[in-house]
């Protein structure tokens, strides 16, 4: 996603992406594929479930086809579930946990904020999107920019609540207490689809 610059709510809709990682969206955007024929019913084959599979978990956690790629090489190389453990890769990204918490209307804008410097972890700047958090680990805003992340959340209309994460709304800090377990995380992501793409 970090070279697109076309209308994204298209994209998503095409990939099934329903959330369009927007808690400020109307429930009654429509989910069918966009275009003319968007809502034409075709049988797709397999290869197109597979990248369609891709696509939706990529596009939901907004990384690039080569972050991507590099999360599932990552995890095919630990031991365990390999999709399982990509997703929880995903999940552990600092921009998707302040996402998650309710720091950020959109993944985009947690990315912005992270980029923008406002984002300490134990007490210690960081500014990468993609940095990975560990069980523990505290995630609270720089003090300057306390100001802005309180407007931002204020302007949130769906609060949400996930167990790993303990949000502290009042110092504005975040602790990522543990991985999410699987069944803990979207139940209409077909990471198969994407090991069965990435092993031909």
């Amino acid at each position: 996603m970090a070279k697109y610059t076309g209308p994204t709510n298209k994209l998503f809709r095409n990939y099934g992406v329903k959330d369009l990682s927007n808690r400020k969206l109307t429930t009654s955007m429509r989910q069918n594929a966009s275009g003319q024929h968007g809502a034409t019913r075709k049988k797709s084959s397999d290869y197109a479930l597979q990248l369609k599979a891709k696509q939706t978990i990529r596009m939901t956690y907004l990384v690039s086809e080569k972050q991507f790629a590099k999360y599932y090489e990552n995890a095919s190389r630990k031991t365990g579930v390999t999709g399982t453990i990509m997703l929880q890769t995903l999940e552990s990204r600092l921009d998707n946990v302040l996402y998650r918490a309710g720091f950020a209307i959109t993944r985009r804008q947690a990315r912005q904020i992270v980029n923008h410097a406002h984002v300490l972890v134990n007490g210690k700047k960081v500014d990468i999107p993609s940095y990975l958090l560990k069980a523990g680990d505290v995630v609270t805003i720089k003090e300057s920019s306390k100001e802005f992340i309180k407007n931002v959340i204020g302007q949130i209309d769906l609060a949400l609540s996930f167990a790993w994460l303990t949000v502290d709304k009042n110092n504005l800090s975040i602790t990522y207490e543990r991985i999410p377990q699987r069944e803990e995380l979207d139940s209409e992501f077909k990471e198969q689809l994407v090991i069965e793409y990435y092993s031909k």
